[in-house]
């Protein structure tokens, strides 16, 4: 599927997380791990550093698509994602937005075509950076907190809950192909689920 520079980017596909060891497999990385699941899915690496993210083109259903997963924090994801839609000149309902979800249970998987931040300050920032809500979204549950959120979504998953969150990262690179090659309405009545 990697297709190197011949494809214009017409998709973008923006994994959210916290770069660095500290925070990997923590809840609040969710979407990095179905970053993971996406790169296996398209024989593709996020390893070339552009518009502040870790990127790499695949085609999906004969469409070019960037994968990224932005270095910024998750705070100010919409720097890295605004930036390069502007680049690439990609409609803001061709920017795909992966991220966790504590209203849903860990597992669970939910695409919309568009919405609010609902709290989530990466898609808080990434609305800022693209001046509308009109992006679709795959959001992983990652459970309620059991205490204080900070300390929740900075927690490691484990037991039951890392082998739901590992089924539903490899849902969403599914979920993410499918939304592209058949439409949101296909993608929304085939991936989401609760767990």
């Amino acid at each position: 599927m990697f297709f190197g520079r011949q494809r214009p980017v017409e998709w973008i596909v923006a994994f959210l997380g916290n770069p660095g060891p500290k925070y990997e497999n923590t809840r609040h990385n969710a979407g990095f791990m179905a970053g993971a699941a996406a790169q296996e899915r398209f024989g593709v690496k996020m390893d070339r550093l552009r518009h502040r993210a870790l990127t790499a083109r695949c085609e999906i259903a004969g469409q070019g698509v960037l994968l990224m997963e932005p270095q910024t924090y998750m705070n100010l994801s919409g720097e890295a994602v605004g930036e390069a839609a502007r680049f690439y000149k990609v409609p803001s309902e061709h920017v795909i937005v992966v991220s966790d979800e504590m209203a849903l249970t860990p597992g669970s998987l939910r695409i919309r075509k568009s919405g609010s931040a609902g709290g989530h300050n990466g898609l808080k920032s990434i609305i800022a950076h693209l001046g509308t809500d009109q992006f679709p979204r795959i959001r992983l549950g990652i459970g309620e907190p059991e205490h204080e959120p900070v300390d929740w979504v900075l927690g490691k998953f484990t037991g039951s809950d890392a082998e739901a969150i590992a089924d539903a990262c490899k849902r969403a690179a599914a979920a993410i192909e499918c939304y592209i090659s058949e439409g949101p309405d296909r993608a929304m009545t085939k991936y989401n689920r609760k767990a």
